[in-house]
């Protein structure tokens, strides 16, 4: 069995704790008022354009370049703890399951008991795809998993007494072992987020980009479009970034299909009689 860990002690930082709302005009505002401030500035020099053309162009291309690396890097950071998440929930929902089948070759009463905990125990898998990390609320969620957990080992060492040279019961023990393991490894799956660090750097590197292109532009007379769409364009990458660091929140979400497909099942009626 793995010690309980705490939800949320890799914290992102304050990004993490916006709603996405927050989130959203917290990006915009950083990304506009950089871009502007460069427009402006820009503009101001231009009588001096013919001096100024040729190191800022080469500025403004080596710090877009940079910032492009930057982006892709957290950007496949987070994708990758996305996918992390998403396998970590098909690994849970695969060990309960095989739990509850093992749990059906037990004696009773240990085998009603246990089907009955492991239902609950899948109801509480279901309700942490809807809490946020590091919550109160998903804090009293673990907290009553780790409840039955204990109700659980309970039981499968009633079993184990009952039946000591069986081998269902020992069979089941070791499934609840790797069932209780494989919710630690979820849990701490919903807590692996980008550092902040590095999204601070790619907020701040995207902002000095785009207001040096804002120069760069404003110093060669040209018009807004490029612009705008080059501004739009980062301020998208980085909300994917960022929505994808966050599993239970946002556009971009860890699906629950294999434990809402597991606890469907549970209403059957058990195979093994």
């Amino acid at each position: 069995m793995s010690p309980p860990i705490r939800p949320g002690s890799q914290d992102g930082g304050i990004f993490f704790r916006l709603n996405s709302l927050e989130l959203a005009l917290i990006l915009f505002g950083v990304i506009a008022a950089a871009t502007v401030s460069g427009v402006l500035l820009g503009r101001y020099l231009r009588h001096r354009s013919e001096t100024l053309r040729e190191p800022f162009g080469v500025l403004q291309a080596a710090l877009l370049g940079v910032v492009g690396l930057v982006l892709a890097f957290g950007l496949s950071l987070a994708v990758g703890r996305y996918e992390t998440r998403r396998a970590a929930v098909v690994a849970e929902a695969n060990a309960i399951g095989t739990t509850y089948l093992r749990a059906q070759l037990l004696a009773e009463p240990v085998r009603t008991q246990s089907l009955g905990l492991l239902r609950d125990y899948t109801d509480l898998a279901l309700q942490v795809s809807e809490e946020v990390p590091g919550s109160d609320s998903m804090r009293r969620t673990l907290a009553a998993q780790g409840a039955v957990q204990r109700d659980l080992w309970g039981l499968a060492g009633e079993a184990v007494d009952g039946a000591p040279i069986a081998t269902a019961p020992r069979l089941y023990v070791q499934t609840l072992n790797e069932m209780i393991d494989q919710q630690t490894v979820r849990v701490a799956a919903l807590g692996n987020r980008v550092p902040g660090a590095v999204l601070l750097v790619e907020v701040l590197g995207a902002a000095v980009a785009l207001g040096v292109l804002g120069l760069y532009l404003a110093v060669l007379g040209r018009g807004l479009v490029p612009m705008l769409a080059a501004a739009a364009l980062v301020t998208m990458l980085l909300l994917v970034t960022f929505d994808l660091d966050r599993p239970t929140r946002g556009l971009i979400t860890v699906p629950a299909t294999p434990l809402e497909l597991l606890r469907a099942s549970m209403a059957l009626p058990p195979a093994a009689g």
